[in-house]
């Protein structure tokens, strides 16, 4: 996988919670691997990685193609936050 790589610390107090839905979300469509502290879902061309901490989802999104990125970390802010029902959940990306 290349360098292409954002980042982003999102506050909520449900990280762990949000990390797991995900990865079981996109699970039938790659490769995921989870525990509550930490997760990966590996598609053919970019990846996303999460780690939950006390009241932080550290969340990295790495694509093949730099272009792909905007969307690609829209595509993942969009989907945490239909998970967070109860909460506006913040993404402030940086490479």
């Amino acid at each position: 996988m290349s360098a292409n790589t954002a980042r982003t610390d999102v506050k909520t107090a449900h990280a762990s919670r949000y990390l797991q839905q995900l990865c079981k979300h996109w699970s039938h469509k790659a490769k995921a691997e989870f525990t509550p502290q930490a997760g990966r879902v590996v598609f053919e061309t970019w990846q996303v990685e999460m780690t939950a901490a006390n009241d932080t989802l550290s969340v990295s999104v790495t694509v093949q193609n730099a272009d792909e990125a905007p969307r690609l970390q829209q595509v993942v802010a969009e989907h945490l936050q239909r998970f967070a029902t109860q909460e506006t959940l913040g993404f402030d990306w940086r490479s």
